[in-house]
């Protein structure tokens, strides 16, 4: 079981920047491929993109590419998502998830991030 908790969401102005942490409870956290998702109101949860248990490879959504940066750090169980020129579109719920088999299996509780215009 590992138990996943997101902070660092809040409201910014468009072309604003903010960086999201996930903390977890685990110190087998460096075992986990990571992966950050959203969910915008009445839309389904989206992946944004996620990073080896390495570190070494990161994956991103099309929409976020070049914007958007995710990395880890295993001696502190944290990923991070470092979000660059925010858009009102990018205003969601974010949620990060550790998977295991190629699956997210885990959750943190999410933490919302508004971008006005």
């Amino acid at each position: 079981q590992v138990q996943l908790v997101e902070s660092g969401g809040g409201l910014v102005q468009a072309g604003g920047s903010l960086r999201l942490s996930c903390a977890a409870s685990r110190r087998t956290f460096s075992n986990y491929d990571m992966g950050w998702f959203r969910q915008a109101p009445g839309k389904e949860r989206e992946f944004i993109g996620a990073i080896k248990r390495s570190g070494g490879t990161t994956y991103y959504l099309d929409s976020v590419k070049g914007r958007f940066t995710i990395s880890r750090d295993n001696s502190k169980n944290t990923v991070y998502l470092q979000m660059n020129s925010l858009k009102p579109e990018d205003t969601a719920v974010y949620y990060c998830s550790a998977a295991v088999g190629g699956s997210y299996i885990y959750w943190g509780q999410g933490t919302q991030v508004t971008v006005s215009s």
